[in-house]
């Protein structure tokens, strides 16, 4: 059984978490990877937005309706994820 988890500052999370290994840690070249949380909030904010305005387009035009709740759908998880990723970012992850 896995032991609770505690609650992570930003400090930990720039300190880096433990049983992380970087094998490149140490050698030339690229920064290490950072979180894209910002730019996985913009793209659900972006498909929230989209998928919104082109199902109220759909509903307007004679188009099935079945493309608007296709698109309604999508808005949902976008709405879902966003709310994930800015929680996230509430809560100090960096990214």
């Amino acid at each position: 059984m896995t032991e609770p988890r505690e609650h992570r500052s930003r400090e930990d999370y720039e300190r880096g978490l433990p049983d992380h290994h970087d094998p490149t840690a140490g050698l030339g070249g690229a920064a290490p990877a950072q979180s894209a949380l910002t730019l996985r909030a913009v793209l659900a904010g972006f498909g929230l937005v989209a998928c919104l305005v082109l199902g109220g387009l759909v509903l307007a035009t004679e188009l099935p309706d079945w493309g608007a709740v296709a698109l309604f759908l999508l808005a949902a998880v976008a709405a879902v994820d966003l709310a994930v990723v800015l929680r996230r970012k509430a809560r100090g992850e960096p990214g």
